[in-house]
């Protein structure tokens, strides 16, 4: 049949006459591309689609007629324990290298710690019923929980020796040497500030800090605190620092402090300036007898932006820099995520050096990216694969560090507004990264 037969001439008038009829238009381009006029079959293929972009017989046909090999339809009730007999049986080793006896993860769990969901322990008034007030709402200050010593330590962070150095004369060592912080007359009053680009594990060290302690955690957020209603925020902020002190031994972790205690010239709400006062109240009062055993830390991400008033002395006075995963840290992080997933042949110390400057947030995109590479190519040919150095090289190409940004405006903080020597620990990094 030719491409002028009567058949497509006439196919062609009632295609006209009916734009919108997709199966008449298709039966016209598989007549047009059988009678070798493949492009003007594609166009009107290309119609069909405008009309029913997920057609399945137009998208075939369009394959056809581009001589695109058609995609192999998938496989109907996948074995999916051949497929992970199939993995199980490759001989491949899944590392190259032996794995180097170095520190343990930045900002990562081990793989014996609890999973997400860790157990709580409940107080009487979270089982509370919802009374008038509000007080027994979830969402209310009352309502919280606090989660049971953890089993992470600050031996499961890599690296970071400055910052373990730091927690150790600010809270340890005073903790496990009562008579010496008499003798020195050393005070626990304060607060830790924690600060750093984001992704680079400062909850982790925080959660750290009270496993080494034996403490409860708990882990505050602007949601949890502020409310619409006038006293509310205030009242919340309040009754967290009274479920600590039930709860002591405790660490209360204020994350993005900046948000919670931004500064208060900034911001024309009454309502927000009120909780910053009342943040600073419940500080001024840590080392009252009545809060023995509370520990305040916190997280930001823009230190420069938390209010001046609770970074003085008896305040949130320490400020620890949490910078990216050094090499060994990166290495270990990335064992990690890749521990559970098909790989094979896997140089970690090429993909260390290719991921200078990630986080461990980056790192595990990094991870994620390259096995969603090798689950689409399995899906594609209908083979299922392991992820090879290709799959994490091409990820580790197309993500671009997360922590540049960061320090970009923060080498302007160092350079003109490190008074009084704030953040020197940043500058010297700067300096030490030739960034400065």
């Amino acid at each position: 049949m030719s491409a002028d037969s009567p058949l497509i001439q006439s196919l062609r008038t009632a295609v006209a006459a009916a734009p919108q009829d997709v199966p008449l238009r298709l039966h016209l381009a598989e007549l047009l591309l059988d009678a070798g006029a493949a492009d003007a079959a594609v166009a009107e293929v290309a119609v069909a689609l405008q009309h029913a972009p997920g057609d399945a017989q137009a998208r075939q046909l369009m394959s056809r007629a581009m001589g695109v090999p058609a995609t192999p339809a998938p496989r109907q009730g996948f074995d999916w324990k051949a497929a992970e007999d199939e993995i199980g049986d490759a001989v491949p080793p899944r590392f190259v290298e032996t794995p180097r006896v170095e520190t343990p993860r930045v900002g990562t769990p081990r793989v014996e710690t609890p999973q997400v969901g860790t157990p709580r322990v409940a107080t009487s008034r979270t089982e509370a019923p919802l009374a008038e007030d509000g007080s027994g709402d979830p969402g209310h200050a009352a309502a919280w929980d606090v989660e049971v010593p953890g089993a992470v330590r600050l031996a499961d962070v890599g690296g970071m020796r400055e910052v373990k150095d730091r927690l150790e004369a600010a809270f340890l060592a005073p903790l496990r040497n009562p008579e010496l912080r008499r003798l020195y007359g050393k005070s626990l009053r304060g607060g830790l500030l924690l600060y750093g680009p984001p992704g680079c594990g400062k909850t982790f060290v925080a959660r750290a800090v009270a496993g080494e302690l034996g403490a409860g955690f708990l882990s505050v957020s602007v949601n949890d605190v502020l409310d619409m209603w006038i006293g509310n925020s205030e009242r919340n902020m309040h009754q967290i620092f009274e479920e600590a002190r039930r709860q002591a031994p405790c660490v209360v972790f204020l994350d993005e402090l900046d948000a919670l205690g931004g500064k208060r010239s900034r911001t024309q709400s009454s309502g927000m300036r009120n909780t910053v006062n009342q943040l600073l109240t419940e500080l001024d009062g840590i080392d009252a007898a009545a809060n023995e055993g509370v520990f305040v830390l916190a997280a930001t991400n823009v230190p420069w932006d938390v209010d001046l008033a609770l970074r003085r002395p008896g305040r949130f006075d320490r400020t620890l820099l949490v910078l990216p995963p050094d090499a060994a840290a990166r290495e270990a992080v990335l064992r990690y995520h890749l521990r559970d997933r098909p790989i094979e042949k896997v140089e970690l110390g090429k993909l260390v050096k290719l991921t200078d400057g990630f986080s461990g947030a980056d790192l595990a995109h990094l991870c994620e990216s390259a096995a969603e590479t090798a689950l689409l190519d399995s899906a594609r040919t209908g083979t299922v694969r392991m992820i090879g150095m290709p799959d994490l090289l091409g990820a580790a190409r197309q993500i671009v560090p997360s922590t540049e940004p960061w320090f970009a405006s923060a080498r302007n903080v160092a350079m003109y507004a490190n008074d009084g020597g704030q953040y020197d620990d940043l500058v010297a990094h700067l300096k030490r990264k030739r960034k400065l």
